[in-house]
């Protein structure tokens, strides 16, 4: 990776996804700007605030797709990342905290 790109890999449920009543809302529906996660799996050498591994926040819209070795990934710009989520402080083990 070169500059500031990062390859991504997005998460496999971002797909369908489920209503709070437990309605199945297909991955083609058309939805107002949605942001989505992904899994940091590269990074180039000025990258300063993500690191390999962490889950970033993104919008879908500004991506550029590429395939390796048969799978699909993301190449986006780090400024184009909107937030990253990190583990929440040591023993409480909540989950994910922006």
């Amino acid at each position: 990776m070169l500059n500031d790109r990062l390859l991504v890999s997005l998460d496999a449920a971002a797909g369908e996804r489920r209503s709070s009543a437990g309605i199945v809302i297909p991955a083609t529906a058309a939805v107002g700007k949605r942001l989505a996660w992904a899994d940091v799996v590269a990074t180039g050498q000025h990258v300063r605030q993500v690191e390999v591994g962490d889950r970033v926040l993104f919008d879908p819209e500004e991506r550029a797709e590429v395939e390796l070795e048969g799978a699909t990934y993301l190449l986006l710009r780090e400024k184009d990342v909107h937030a990253v989520a990190a583990p929440g402080s040591a023993g409480a083990g909540t989950g994910l905290y922006l």
